[in-house]
């Protein structure tokens, strides 16, 4: 099961908004919803969770690109609304890099290639380099100047959003959502 929630900061502290990401297909599709909670360009944080296996934060600061942390990409990677959060750019990729069978030749080498690599490009223990990480990808230092250092990102609980919303000072807020 999912939970995912908008936090705008405003004058008078944070407002909290449930949002349906099932018509979001993309993370400008996501940035847009966050812009949109948002009239006056304040921060806004999109928290999203799956059942202790993954949590995201993506915040968005007015028009500037959205900063993104997922606490467990091979997890998210699993899940429709983590995909829409792990970009090429996030897991380091470049645009466009799929691993698909597309670019493949029959053999299994990719076209040009003659299946004899002198590069280490497996990672020894039979996935490829382009896999998935396990563990937390993104932007760290994404709620530093919010309270929630990197150390306390990295190690946070079962209840992370509920931790980060505490730090913010956004738990009653975020409570009236769940």
């Amino acid at each position: 099961m999912y939970f995912a929630a908008l936090l705008a900061r405003t004058e008078d502290g944070w407002d909290a908004s449930d949002t349906e990401l099932d018509d979001v297909e993309t993370l400008s599709d996501l940035a847009d919803l966050a812009r949109e909670a948002s009239p006056d360009d304040d921060t806004v944080l999109v928290l999203i969770e799956q059942e202790d296996a993954w949590f995201g934060v993506v915040r968005i600061d007015g028009e500037e690109d959205p900063r993104i942390y997922v606490s467990d990409a091979a997890a998210a990677a699993r899940s429709s609304y983590g995909e829409i959060l792990l970009t090429d750019e996030l897991l380091g990729r470049e645009p466009g890099d799929d691993d698909d069978l597309d670019s493949l030749d029959l053999d299994g080498t990719e076209d040009g290639e003659d299946g004899e690599s002198d590069d280490d490009e497996d990672s020894g223990d039979g996935g490829s380099a382009e896999a998935v990480p396990h563990g937390p990808v993104g932007d760290t230092a994404i709620l530093d100047d919010l309270g929630v250092g990197e150390k306390e990102l990295l190690s946070l609980s079962d209840d992370a959003l509920g931790e980060i919303a505490e730090a913010l000072g956004a738990s009653d807020v975020l409570e009236t959502v769940r």
